[in-house]
């Protein structure tokens, strides 16, 4: 930790705030799969009118789902809530096949805004199945991207893996026709981990064609060990079930930074900035640059900030909309 600032008398002409670097991370906040989905959800409202239902939180972040409520859209866990007449959104995370599969048998109009990325995951799991291995995937058990990827295939052709641990506790043998998979939003380096654990244990295990952690998730993570080793403390906007937004705090964490996850810049405690000369700030994929914006502005309140950007990847990623919401 940086020493102490310790307090001065005022002088007239200068700034009486005490000085704070701001190291902000690039790229931070959104994703394309991330503007696509609230894109999906806006564009519904304007062809269909409201109310317009969304299946879950579209993305994890209290503000959008909020400022989405203004505009008409209602948010709902399950479709038994939704009426059969109405236009229902799902996710971004991704349903299991039986969502959509329950929608077609009521008629009901629906639109699927699960992320490409995902989406890639869930056709990777149906040929691994087709081909007649069993998947391990790796993920957090209960997060919606797990539910609905795992189901994407039969009952029992599926087995979550959620750490290196668990590898051991397998009940399979390296005869045994296996491939994995994993969530899109995990942590880079506990992946591989438990990816090298998995091969360790069976070398026969197939891998899927490309990595499947997304490439925000990975450039996001890869920005706060560029600042966290520069920082006393990393602030992380983002949601506390954002699995993306939870995996940068540990990020920082293991670097040796302190690191507070917060949904608004009212959440701060000025106590935070006690010793502290430089904060990182970064936002995980579901957090509007607005929300960054009212950090700055928030920690500008109490001290005199000097903001720079780190930039640890370009992203230029565009995902298409659903066809039936642009013809």
């Amino acid at each position: 930790m940086n020493a102490s600032f310790p307090s001065t008398p005022a002088i007239p002409g200068r700034d009486p705030r005490l000085p704070l670097k701001l190291i902000v991370a690039a790229p931070r906040g959104f994703c394309a799969g991330v503007d696509r989905a609230i894109e999906i959800v806006e564009r519904a409202l304007l062809k269909f009118g409201a109310p317009v239902y969304v299946r879950h939180e579209i993305v994890h972040n209290q503000y959008v789902v909020d400022s989405l409520k203004a505009k008409g859209a209602i948010f709902v866990e399950e479709l038994d809530e939704v009426p059969d007449d109405a236009p229902v959104v799902f996710s971004a995370h991704g349903v299991p096949k039986t969502v959509p599969a329950e929608a077609e048998r009521r008629n009901m109009l629906y639109v699927d805004a699960t992320c490409p990325l995902v989406s890639k995951v869930h056709r990777q799991a149906e040929r691994q199945v087709e081909k007649g291995q069993h998947i391990l995937f790796i993920g957090h058990a209960g997060h919606p991207e797990v539910v609905g990827t795992m189901g994407q295939v039969p009952p029992g052709q599926i087995t979550l893996v959620e750490t290196v641990e668990d590898v051991a506790d397998l009940d399979f043998t390296p005869e045994d026709n296996l491939s994995y998979l994993s969530q899109t939003t995990l942590s880079v380096d506990d992946t591989h981990d438990i990816i090298a654990a998995l091969q360790e244990r069976f070398p026969q295990i197939v891998a899927p064609k490309a990595e499947d952690i997304c490439y925000a998730t990975s450039n996001r993570q890869a920005a706060v060990k560029r600042i966290a080793a520069s920082c006393d403390l990393v602030l992380v906007i983002g949601a506390p079930n954002s699995s993306n937004s939870l995996r940068l705090v540990e990020v920082s964490e293991r670097m040796g930074t302190d690191a507070r996850l917060i949904q608004r810049a009212d959440e701060i405690d000025p106590s935070w900035l006690e010793g502290v000369g430089t904060v990182g700030l970064t936002a995980g994929a579901s957090a509007p640059e607005k929300l960054v914006r009212e950090v700055v502005d928030r920690l500008s309140d109490w001290r005199a900030v000097e903001e720079d950007i780190v930039t640890a990847a370009e992203e230029n990623m565009i995902f298409k909309l659903p066809r039936q919401l642009t013809e």
